[in-house]
């Protein structure tokens, strides 16, 4: 697959996803930027605005086989992987796989559970495997995650640790639409049903698994120049020195940003990376990676802002 194949596939993308979702073209963006770099991606945004309807529309595009969690006080992480349960029939243990089994994971409310329960997608985010009772499971190798959490809604709350969080490539803030988008939603979904699927807004599938590790394939070998690296190892380091931040971005997230600009270049049709990609997608990898000083809280900073200081402190290669 060339790069311009890439870029045609990622606009058949966009297209199927505006049957179903109204707007959030930079959210679609940035699941498409994970989605071919591996990644996982972290939603917050109020209750209502669509991103259950964008992950489901998401996975049926693409032709990822879809599967949700509600995350509850009560969860456990055998509700997650899956547990060997004891057939009283056959006097032996059997494996009842959980919902993790899946290509595209949609975890809903996921700082609801506990950080038992969180942990137990740990492992299946960083090594796309999970263990049951010493024996290691293999996930499919396109299995993604697409979490959402509400940040109104405090009371019973579980923040995700910071181990957690460095497994997400993206956090994507999902704001209200527009007064023309809010119009569109009114008039196209107020008189369907809320339970509708994606097929139902004629969402069609433009995607396989042959399809999608072809493009993946196509974005590993998307050039990075020396001085692009320079650039994001220059950014990634200058989170660490920022009196405004208790910590700063991990050498993963270096790692993470220069595998999602190669995807951007090629959902660009480019088979090179330029500073462009880099600055673009550093402010949706770093705002969840970077923790505030607890003097900045005291003070009412805001971590969009220190993100947005810190990208334009550091001088993009001409």
């Amino acid at each position: 697959m060339t790069v311009e194949e890439v870029r045609n596939l990622a606009a058949a993308i966009r297209i199927e996803i505006g049957k179903a979702v109204v707007g959030q073209e930079e959210t679609v963006e940035l699941m498409l930027v994970a989605l071919f770099s591996g990644g996982h991606i972290l939603l917050e945004g109020l209750p209502g605005t669509a991103k259950t309807l964008l992950a489901r529309s998401f996975a049926a595009v693409v032709g990822l086989d879809f599967g949700r969690i509600q995350f509850t006080p009560d969860l456990m992480p055998g509700d997650i992987i899956g547990a060997n349960l004891f057939n009283f029939q056959t006097s032996t243990f059997t494996l009842t796989r959980g919902p993790i089994f899946t290509d595209l994971l949609l975890a809903d409310e996921i700082n609801r559970a506990p950080p038992k329960t969180q942990a137990a997608l740990l492992e299946a985010m960083q090594e796309r495997t999970v263990t049951i009772d010493g024996d290691s499971l293999e996930l499919g190798a396109r299995f993604m995650v697409v979490a959402t959490q509400n940040p109104i809604e405090q009371q019973g709350v579980y923040p995700l640790p910071e181990a957690q969080l460095d497994r997400f490539l993206f956090k994507q803030t999902v704001e209200y639409p527009s007064a023309t988008e809010e119009r569109r939603i009114i008039a196209t979904h107020g008189a369907r049903q809320s339970t509708m699927s994606p097929a139902d807004w004629g969402v069609e599938r433009k995607a396989d698994a042959a399809t999608i590790t072809a493009a993946v394939e196509t974005v590993a070998g998307v050039r990075l120049v020396d001085e692009v690296i320079d650039y994001i190892t220059a950014l990634i380091r200058g989170t660490r020195d920022v009196a405004d931040l208790e910590s700063g971005a991990s050498p993963r997230a270096g790692a993470m940003l220069a595998g999602a600009a190669r995807a951007r270049a090629a959902i660009d049709g480019r088979d090179f990376v330029i500073p462009d990609d880099v600055k673009h997608l550093a402010p949706a990898l770093l705002r969840h990676r970077l923790i505030l000083s607890p003097a900045a809280e005291i003070d009412g900073r805001a971590i969009e802002d220190v993100v947005t200081g810190i990208i334009e402190t550091i001088e993009a290669p001409r």
